[in-house]
């Protein structure tokens, strides 16, 4: 469902949504859409900074509850940043630009990596991912088309 604003067309999508992270080679990831938090962040396991440069190496385990798939990437760190976390502690972070598919659009988003094993969901993606892109209805979950693979139904035959 498309909304006008300014002129601009903005997609409805709910409260947690499926996005891909094309360039970290993560077909799909369950994300919650957080408009309390003004920063993405995204779940990893290691994070390793090779010597002498801005380059970080890092493990992304995209399935909620497990360790495996484990995709192993690398990005450039753009900056460290103090971030709150929902306990109310501030702790740095390394951020890093990479682009989100969500819906039909891809864009780029920062996103700092964290570890979020405690938390319910792998990514969060934050206001400044969202403004003038979708409008949140929080009462619903993913409205957008998922990028997830559905499960093969099974032949009659087959059971």
């Amino acid at each position: 469902m498309k909304f006008k604003k300014k002129g601009k067309s903005l997609d409805l999508i709910g409260w947690r949504e499926w996005v891909s992270l094309p360039e970290l080679r993560v077909k799909s990831i369950k994300a919650k859409i957080d408009t309390g938090a003004r920063t993405s962040s995204l779940h990893v396991s290691y994070i390793k900074k090779i010597a002498g440069s801005n380059t970080l190496q890092f493990i992304i385990h995209p399935d909620q509850d497990s360790s495996e798939p484990k995709i192993h990437a690398t990005a450039i760190m753009i900056e460290e940043r103090s971030v709150k976390s929902s306990n109310g502690a501030s702790k740095i972070r390394p951020v890093i630009q990479t682009s989100v598919k969500l819906g039909g659009e891809m864009y780029t988003v920062e996103l700092t990596l964290v570890n979020r094993d405690l938390m319910g969901f792998r990514m969060l993606l934050g206001r400044e991912a969202l403004k003038n892109r979708f409008l949140v209805d929080s009462g619903k979950s993913f409205l957008l088309p998922s990028p997830k693979p559905k499960p093969k139904k099974k032949n009659r035959r087959e059971k």
